[in-house]
């Protein structure tokens, strides 16, 4: 009787289908991509024997988010996420004394500023600083959350002043200068930066 050779598989093609189907893979699979918070840096200091800024606790904004994801403002009041925006407010357009002296000019309250002027309160927009400080344990969703807040209500302080010199909102004037550009648009929004300049700090986490 003849003896049958075994049959062969034909794995030629193996190695193109592999290929196909990594390909399909990377194709249809998205991935995850991490965000981070736009921050600029403070420039380093040129001059080291400069003399240092005094600044009064009355003009620092105290937050604090505990490993628990619970925000303590001023050290006794706990809140909620939802009420940064409107606490945050309130002490940056506070106006309850005197801005900071510009080219050797004397200092000026704050005549655009619509907030209680409760002189246990911010001074002045530009010296109101906001402090915020997260526990090693905290959530980054909480912390970004809270730093969404706070540039809210920048941009609210921003817009209300910009409705009433330029009878547009902040977000407006950033669009418009986004498609178009232009000087006067760029004056107008540097103009709203001024009056109201974002000073965030953000102390050593809590361990």
């Amino acid at each position: 009787m003849a003896r049958r050779d075994n049959s062969e598989i034909n794995a030629g093609s193996m190695a193109d289908i592999a290929f196909l189907l990594l390909i399909f893979f990377l194709v249809t699979t998205t991935m995850d991509v991490d965000s981070g918070i736009s921050r600029k840096l403070p420039e380093k200091n040129q001059n080291p024997e400069e003399t240092k800024v005094v600044i009064k606790e009355k003009n620092v904004l105290d937050i604090v988010v505990n490993r628990n994801n619970q925000i303590l403002v001023e050290g006794t009041d706990y809140v909620q996420v939802k009420d940064i925006k409107k606490i945050a407010m309130d002490f940056i357009d506070n106006g309850g004394g005197l801005g900071n002296s510009v080219d050797g000019q004397p200092a000026k309250e704050c005549d655009y500023c619509q907030g209680a002027k409760n002189p246990l309160s911010s001074d002045h927009p530009s010296k109101a600083i906001i402090s915020l400080q997260s526990a090693r344990g905290t959530t980054y969703g909480m912390y970004v959350s809270i730093q969404n807040e706070i540039e809210a209500a920048y941009n609210e302080l921003r817009s209300q002043l910009s409705e009433k010199l330029y009878g547009v909102s902040y977000d407006q004037l950033l669009k418009d200068y986004n498609d178009n550009g232009g000087e006067k648009l760029k004056a107008r929004i540097d103009n709203l930066k001024d009056k109201y300049p974002q000073i965030i700090s953000e102390p050593e986490p809590i361990k």
